[in-house]
């Protein structure tokens, strides 16, 4: 999950449909899903200027190399569409020739996607983050992640001076993500990004992460290994293809950035997604901190206005410095950032509970997976994870 847009605050894109670790989880504080789009009509309509996403640059497709709608019948006649965009795109004919003819729609994929659900529209109430905490910062998540972060000193060592990204919170995604690679998903990569580009809510995304699912098969990759979740992650990271295509890494040293085989290579490339978002060195991505009663929380409202995820990024105040925090009465409950570091606040559970003091770092983070809750868990896992359990 690594979610995947573009945003113009602190980050890069992210995977915006990453799954959870053992079973999908959706932060009810997330934005709702765009509204499925109705069924393309029969006469042709232009071609959508495909949107490319953190991914690595594909050839332009001309319109006069795509059909400009869905022609024949159906599924069937909108394979035609893809095997021209792969075609524009540089993919080998004869990859073409092996997938397109042999892809099938997947009713339950599409059933997934239609019922992703979001938080009401115009609702105030703020769920509680507990619940999703106690479900995803657990003693075997903390265990087994603390049993790997310790197997792996040397090695993650090493990640941090290549990457400058925290080793923990490699760990803590890598949990979060597959559960330690337990869960990577079962579904036909190209069958899922197929349906869901054909299913039309977000066809643009979904035909170029196609595109780029055939060019990893171009590139070597075997097809058996494109398995994954059913909103189109694949491998230890859930990395989508265009992200595999970019960030894969080899972290292992054999030579070959395997996310599907090695740990350290999953590791290592979720540590270059990171730096990619803008991860800065040496900072920690938040400290939990009490929150005085009288603290004026509207002369706290931010500005901004998040260009993605908005109703993510509402609930953060503005941005100040730890020493402009602490003018303010609040207090880091244990360890702090730096008095220039800056920082916004998050009370998850509303006034009165556990708040927390966030840094850019963890809005590289929200990249990965623009969901308060998913950010949290992942910091709160990957400090339990360091403190060895």
């Amino acid at each position: 999950m690594a979610f995947r847009w573009t945003s113009s605050c602190l980050c890069l894109a992210a995977i915006a449909l990453t799954p959870a670790s053992a079973r999908q989880e959706i932060d009810p504080l997330a934005p709702l899903p765009d509204k499925p789009k109705p069924t393309p009509a029969p006469t042709p309509t232009p071609v959508p200027t495909p949107t490319i996403v953190r991914a690595e640059p594909l050839v332009p497709v001309q319109p006069a190399a795509v059909p400009t709608a869905v022609t024949g019948t159906g599924f069937e006649g909108y394979k035609a569409r893809l095997a021209a965009a792969a075609r524009a795109a540089g993919v080998r004919e004869a990859t073409v020739a092996a997938t397109v003819p042999y892809l099938r729609q997947n009713a339950r994929v599409i059933a997934l996607d239609r019922q992703q659900p979001g938080g009401p529209p115009n609702s105030s109430y703020i769920p509680p983050f507990a619940p999703y905490k106690a479900e995803h910062v657990t003693p075997d998540l903390i265990n087994r992640g603390a049993a790997r972060f310790r197997s792996y000193r040397p090695q993650l060592a090493w990640l941090e001076s290549r990457f400058g990204v925290e080793p923990q919170v490699l760990m803590a995604i890598f949990g979060h993500e597959t559960s330690y690679g337990r869960v990577t998903g079962g579904f036909d990569l190209l069958d899922v990004l197929a349906t869901l580009a054909y299913e039309g809510r977000r066809r643009a995304f979904f035909e170029e992460e196609f595109v780029a699912a055939l060019k990893l098969l171009d590139g070597g990759t075997p097809r058996e290994r494109l398995k994954g979740s059913w909103a189109g992650a694949t491998g230890y990271p859930q990395f989508m293809p265009s992200n595999v295509l970019r960030l894969a890494t080899d972290g292992d040293g054999d030579g070959r950035a395997n996310i599907w085989g090695s740990e350290l290579d999953g590791l290592a490339s979720i540590a270059a997604y990171l730096r990619d978002a803008g991860w800065k060195p040496g900072v920690h991505w938040g400290v939990p901190v009490n929150v005085p009663a009288t603290l004026n929380r509207t002369a706290l409202r931010t500005s901004l206005n998040a260009p993605r995820c908005p109703q993510v990024f509402k609930r953060h105040s503005r941005w100040m410095t730890m020493r402009e925090w602490r003018a303010l009465g609040i207090q880091p409950q244990g360890q702090s950032l730096p008095e220039t570091e800056l920082a916004t606040l998050l009370e998850p559970d509303g006034p009165g509970r556990t708040a927390y003091l966030l840094s850019t770092n963890y809005r590289a983070i929200l990249d990965y997976n623009c969901s308060n809750f998913y950010a949290l868990s992942v910091g709160l896992l990957a400090d339990r994870i360091a403190a060895g359990g």
